[in-house]
Formats: C-alpha cells, sequence, structure tokens
C-alpha cells in the first residue's frame, strides 16, 4: 500500500481516501470446485422466484461505478414484478425477478470467486454484471465455465473481448476505437493550436493495454507524436517521472484511463509543477461527480470525458417506458446524489435480461442463452442487438466539466459529431483553465 504521508511536499490521495464503507453483499464466499453437470437443482427447484447474481464493485477503487446498484437494479425490475413477474411455462405461472448483490471490493479474483458462488451456491438463473473489465472480464470467464448466461456492460469492447471468445455471455458498451475517433475529433478542432504531442496516462490493466495499443497506433496514423511512461500500477503516489517526461517531450494533450486517486494525484501535482498540457481527456476517472469533487478547487474545469449516458440521451425503454430524463431525475431525488453514467447501463442491462427470460419462458438455460443471441431491444442506452462476437456496440459523445448551476460541477456535453441524436447542453472550453 503507498505511503500516506505526503510526499515531496505534494497534497495525495491515498487509498484510505476512496475506499467506501460498507462490508459483503452476498453470501460468503466459497471455491467449491464442482462441475456444472454435478450440481443439483436445490435451491432454484424450490423457490417461487427467478433469482439475477449481480456481482458488484461497492466497495473499493472502482467503487463510484457500483453505486447505483442496487438502487438501479430494483427500479429496472420494479414494472415487471408489478406484474406479477415473468411467465415461467415449465411452473405454469408468473414468477416475480430478484436480484442478488454480491461486493467484488474491487477484486479481480474476488470478482470471480463471487460469480462462482454465486452460480453454485445460490443458484442464480441469470448473471448480470457491468463496472469496468477488473469486474466484467473474470465474472464473463466464469459463467462461460460454468455455463451461466450473462449479461454484461460498463467495460469497453476490446477489453472485453480480450478473454473471450465467449459462448454464454453478451456484452454492450462502446468501443475503444470509437472513444479514439471521439477524442480526434474533439482536439481536431483546435489542431491549429497546439503541437500535436499527446501523453499516455496507462495503467497495468486491461484498460490500459487496450488503451495503450488502440491510441498508439490512430494517434501516430493522424499524425499525433505518442509520449508513453510506459504501463504503471493502481495507488501510484507519485507521478514526478511521467510528469517531467511530458514536460521535456512537449506535451500539450493528456489522455489516458486511470483511477480516480491516481488521476487526482496526478492531476495535483502537475499543477505544483507548473505544468499545464492544453486539454486532458481522461476516462474513468472523470465519469463521477465524486472524483471530479475530490479535485477541490477549479482543477476540475474544462476537464474532457466522454459520456456513455446522460439524461440528455434521447433514449426510452421499450420495456418500461422508462426514459433518461426521467431515471436520472428519479435517483436524485431518492438519492440526493447527482446522476452518474452507470446509471443508464446497469438499468439497460437489467433490461436485456429480463426482456430474454420473457421470450424464452423458461429457465433452462441454454433456452436463456438462446434468446440473449437473439436480443433486438431498444433500451435506456440505446439500440442493443448482439453480433457474432456477442457484442453490441453503445453511441459515445464528448464532454467537459464545468461549474454548475445545481450541481458544483456539471457535464455538459460539448461534441456530438459521430451521433448527432444526442444534443449538446454546451460549448467546448479551450484551452484548460489554469
Amino acid at each position: 500500500m503507498p505511503d500516506e504521508k505526503e510526499h515531496r511536499g505534494r497534497s495525495l490521495v491515498t487509498r484510505r481516501e476512496f475506499l467506501k464503507k460498507g462490508g459483503l453483499a452476498g453470501a460468503a464466499i466459497g471455491t467449491a470446485g464442482v462441475f456444472p453437470s454435478l450440481v443439483t437443482r436445490g435451491l432454484a427447484a424450490e423457490r417461487d422466484y427467478i433469482l439475477i447474481g449481480h456481482p458488484n464493485p461497492s466497495t473499493g477503487a472502482i467503487s463510484e461505478f457500483g453505486e447505483v446498484s442496487p438502487w438501479a437494479d430494483r427500479r429496472a425490475l420494479r414494472a415487471i414484478n408489478a406484474k406479477g413477474g415473468i411467465f415461467i411455462q415449465e411452473r405454469g405461472k408468473r414468477m416475480p425477478v430478484k436480484v442478488k448483490v454480491a461486493d467484488t471490493q474491487s477484486d479481480p479474483v474476488r470478482a470471480g470467486k463471487v460469480a462462482t458462488d454465486l452460480i453454485l451456491k445460490d443458484k442464480v438463473d441469470m448473471m448480470v454484471v457491468l463496472n469496468t473489465p477488473d469486474t466484467v472480464n473474470p465474472v464473463s470467464k466464469v459463467c462461460d465455465r460454468l455455463q451461466m448466461p450473462c449479461v454484461s456492460g460498463n467495460a469497453p469492447l476490446e477489453a472485453w473481448l480480450t478473454d473471450g471468445p465467449y459462448k454464454w455471455c453478451y456484452h454492450a458498451f462502446w468501443s475503444v476505437n470509437s472513444l479514439s475517433d471521439l477524442f480526434l475529433g474533439m482536439w481536431g478542432q483546435y489542431a491549429d493550436r497546439t503541437n500535436k504531442v499527446f501523453g499516455g496516462l496507462w495503467p497495468d490493466d486491461p484498460d490500459g493495454k487496450v488503451w495503450a495499443d488502440v491510441f498508439t497506433k490512430k494517434l501516430t496514423g493522424n499524425g499525433y507524436k505518442v509520449v508513453d511512461p510506459g504501463r504503471f500500477q493502481f495507488w501510484n503516489p507519485d507521478f514526478t517521472e511521467i510528469i517531467d517526461l511530458f514536460r521535456k517531450q512537449g506535451v500539450q494533450i493528456i489522455g489516458g484511463v486511470i483511477i480516480p486517486p491516481d488521476w487526482a494525484n496526478f492531476w495535483r501535482q502537475s499543477h505544483q509543477d507548473a505544468f499545464f498540457p492544453k486539454m486532458a481527456a481522461i476516462s474513468k476517472a472523470m465519469a463521477f461527480p465524486s472524483a471530479v469533487n475530490a479535485l477541490e478547487g477549479n482543477l476540475a474545469e474544462g476537464l474532457i470525458s466522454e459520456l456513455w449516458w446522460s439524461p440528455y440521451h434521447p433514449f426510452k425503454s421499450t420495456m418500461t417506458g422508462e426514459t433518461s430524463k426521467t431515471l436520472s431525475a428519479a435517483w436524485e431525488k431518492d438519492t440526493g446524489k447527482q446522476w452518474t453514467m452507470p446509471l443508464g447501463f446497469v438499468y439497460a442491462a437489467f433490461e436485456v435480461a429480463l426482456n430474454a427470460l420473457q421470450r424464452a419462458k423458461t429457465l433452462n438455460k441454454t433456452k436463456i442463452r438462446e434468446a440473449l443471441e437473439t436480443t433486438d431491444l431498444e433500451t435506456l442506452v440505446g439500440r442493443i442487438k448482439f453480433d457474432k462476437k456477442h457484442c453490441s456496440e453503445t453511441p459515445l459523445v464528448g464532454g467537459q466539466w464545468m461549474k454548475g448551476t445545481k450541481w458544483p460541477w456539471e457535464l455538459g456535453i460539448t461534441y456530438n459529431k459521430q451521433h448527432p441524436e444526442i444534443p449538446t447542453t454546451a460549448k467546448m472550453v479551450f484551452p484548460l483553465p489554469h
């Protein structure tokens, strides 16, 4: 664990500051080494409800992603359970749907163990998993091995596919290739006002490795110089060497996929060292108001983030009639917290799962998987239809953090060239304020 004292006079964000309180949500984790064919029907045969397993990073470094569960889970199920649930032919009746959330603690190893426990001990009928490759990939691998139909999201397609191909898992999110096009479009509006020297912040995890590969190829192919300091570990207390390298190489644009505490450390240290890039586009860390607020002062102003979902996205659930606007408003009213992007995707993942169960009309795992295969559904994040790799790409627009009216910082949509159906809500700021 990194030293929690200040290093070289810098204000550091420590692991403790970002860890959430809370214990395990779900049963104790077991590692029973049994094969699917040996698992008896057990609880699944006795209970009078459908059970969906939901591994979720409720605590730990990526807990901002998991914050919206179980609120969003319950809301997605609300309409269908109000009608008595889903008709299951072999039971001859409607059965309500319940969700069991199990905390992965933001740990990939634990995510796999949690998924195994949900399948072998809790006898779930289906799995829903989201929130970065650190959660989605290990759970998807377990579901494929144990033949459990699974809906996943909130992890870039390329990163998810690194552990594929999959037979039992189906995934909806955007691609890093599309993200690189989005950022190039945003930066390109001011290409004549920068030296096109880019510095990458890519950690040693599935996201970082994919980002480094895709962005390096795409940027060099479009006339940018890429300065890559190499992969680094999470919870990095001191970015001095990277900042010095960026300064010496003349970096004016920063980009990366980095956890909130690491980005806070980097950005604070950059300003303390008088290193001021003209643009910074940060995935993962800048997706959440809590991470933006943690920067303090005006350090968040103008920071670029991709937007996967917002209250302004013009999509509607064909399952429940919910709109992006009504979902975000309900969240803010019920919790007193600002909307976040995972809201729409958690809701949409359950839309897909419920739709497959409705069409399957059975708890037979193979039939549920076949229903997922033929999904073609309009959801809160757009149309979900899986391709041969079991992927469905969702739209991206670009935004920037600006001082808000309702909330201290608000993420405005400033670029929508690839998806003009999603309206802009603000004008782009260039260069970044300092």
